[in-house]
């Protein structure tokens, strides 16, 4: 079921075991690890490709899904994730955003990325967790590469797609093999190769198959080596995603040209949310020919977006935004006309939409075994991250009692619930 190592790396870890001393004793604090793999959907676990992720579902903890919040894109989810805020809260309100003040962020400007003032609206869990004397460690956990309210983990990595899967779990391990002193206690790992696969091929082809085959290999080389050190029985284990994936086509994709004057509006994000600020002089115009019901395309001023979506106050918000029915795009004939090859796989729709649902898997001495819990929304897990590292949490929109039964101590008394 694990990936075979040869002899060499059997030797080395041979080698390790004996002059590294057993971690499950070197500190008083169950290390706790998350693997975020970018979007795993929730049925992929079904597909047959990912027997060390499915092995330890069977064994641990493991949800019929994770409902991510709105929109159900990268960055307001993982940051949703690790402040148990949404983003009207957190300010990460879309993976493409304009700030009044700090200008334009979008994935690729490592400069905004990395800005601290980007993320301070919220606080995540491994800041707190420094400022209360734990040492934390990142491969890539999107926002880690921020100094946020003045820190940092204490070792982290700016994002590098050309790093291999095997390559980030032997730095985390890495991190792992310091003393005890300089050991991280809590460690995660971002890895985003399914997500790029369903983008570019859909999610039902064959390169999402072998994308679940690279990660879930990744995941088996983790957990073999510390089994071979002693530590995977003492270690928590969470293993998650940030939303799923639908499939798309160039043929199902919504012109803003055939509704409005896209002269008259600037958008700031688009394909599934568009986020749309009508330039001055125009804004009764846009919101005529925008607001009105349109095929496969629905626009709300940001005061009135739908309550069930928490959404629309944060001021990165544009003054409109509109959301494409599932399986849809919405984009302009200029924009389209520069995109060689239209996206076959997209997120970002209506949270509550099962083919938004993400992965969560829990694993590990604090969880009960063989159990299979409902499917719940991801702004709870920040929560139990805080109970499984006895740090004190921030204010959150979370509640620890949504993950408290999947805990083995459940009612704070110290009795083991078996």
């Amino acid at each position: 079921m694990y990936p075979r190592f040869s002899p060499t790396e059997r030797l080395l870890a041979v080698f390790l075991l004996l002059i590294v001393a057993p971690w499950s004793t070197a500190a008083t604090q169950p290390p706790l690890i998350i693997v975020s793999l970018d979007g795993y959907r929730a049925d992929y676990l079904n597909r047959g490709h990912s027997p060390v992720l499915a092995t330890l579902a069977e064994d641990g903890v493991h949800a019929k899904g994770l409902r991510p919040v709105f929109p159900s894109l990268t960055y307001p989810n993982h940051y949703s994730l690790v402040t148990g805020l949404r983003p009207d809260q957190h300010g990460m309100v879309n993976n493409t955003m304009r700030d009044p003040v700090l200008g334009n962020f979008s994935p690729p400007n490592r400069a905004a990325n990395t800005a601290g003032r980007w993320w301070d609206q919220a606080e995540p869990i491994w800041i707190t967790a420094e400022k209360q004397g734990l040492r934390t460690a990142s491969v890539f956990y999107p926002g880690t590469q921020a100094e946020i309210h003045g820190k940092r983990p204490s070792y982290w990595q700016l994002f590098d797609s050309s790093v291999q899967p095997d390559a980030r779990v032997d730095q985390a391990l890495a991190w792992l093999d310091l003393p005890a002193d300089k050991r991280p206690t809590f460690v995660s790992l971002y890895f985003e190769q399914t997500d790029v696969a369903a983008h570019n091929f859909g999610p039902d082809s064959l390169q999402v198959d072998e994308a679940l085959v690279t990660v879930d290999a990744a995941l088996g080389r983790l957990v073999e080596v510390l089994r071979q050190r002693g530590m995977f029985e003492t270690t928590n284990l969470i293993v998650l995603s940030d939303h799923g994936m639908s499939a798309t086509s160039a043929e199902r994709v919504v012109l803003l040209d055939q509704i409005v004057n896209v002269d008259h509006i600037e958008i700031v994000s688009s394909i599934v949310n568009a986020g749309i600020n009508p330039k001055p002089g125009y804004e009764a115009e846009v919101e005529s020919a925008l607001l009105k019901p349109h095929p496969h395309l629905q626009c709300w001023k940001k005061g009135s977006v739908l309550k069930k979506f928490h959404y629309g106050h944060n001021a990165r918000i544009p003054a409109i935004v509109c959301l494409t029915e599932e399986g849809w795009m919405v984009t302009t004939a200029a924009i389209a006309s520069k995109t060689a090859n239209a996206p076959l796989g997209e997120h970002g729709y209506d949270n509550d939409n099962p083919q938004m649902r993400a992965l969560f898997v829990a694993h590990g001495p604090s969880f009960k075994q063989h159990l299979v819990v409902p499917v719940f929304d991801n702004i709870h897990v920040y929560a139990l991250l805080a109970k499984l590292l006895g740090v004190t949490p921030k204010a959150t929109e979370g509640r620890l009692a949504v993950t408290q039964g999947m805990l083995r101590v459940s009612d704070g008394s110290g009795t083991i619930d078996k």
